[in-house]
């Protein structure tokens, strides 16, 4: 995955912090779903994410505050994520965020 290509400031930021059960079956599809399900959103602007087995983050940007709400009301977005809670994680957290400054260095 590379760096999101995002706007100038402001925007906004939807971190998804979640640690993992352990459970494989499924995970990956959901999670390419989700990414796909974003990337039709009006207002989404990029996503990037790191992780490993047991603790992945996820930040995606957005250009309000009201696009990233009605993301998580998507009928497929709350299905994949009661299944998140049934199956894939222990626990997880959102935050949201505007992002006031970016900045950063490019070779």
């Amino acid at each position: 995955m590379t760096q999101a290509n995002t706007p100038s400031p402001p925007y906004y930021a939807a971190i998804f912090s979640s640690t993992h059960t352990g459970a494989h079956a499924g995970y990956a599809e959901d999670t390419q779903t989700i990414l796909d399900l974003a990337k039709q959103q009006p207002g989404f602007l990029g996503i990037e994410a790191a992780g490993d087995d047991d603790l992945s983050i996820a930040v995606s940007y957005w250009d309000s505050d009201e696009t990233i709400r009605a993301f998580k009301q998507l009928a497929e977005h709350l299905v994949i994520q009661n299944r998140g809670r049934e199956t894939y994680y222990k626990s997880y957290k959102v935050r949201v965020a505007r992002v006031e400054r970016d900045y950063g260095f490019n070779v």
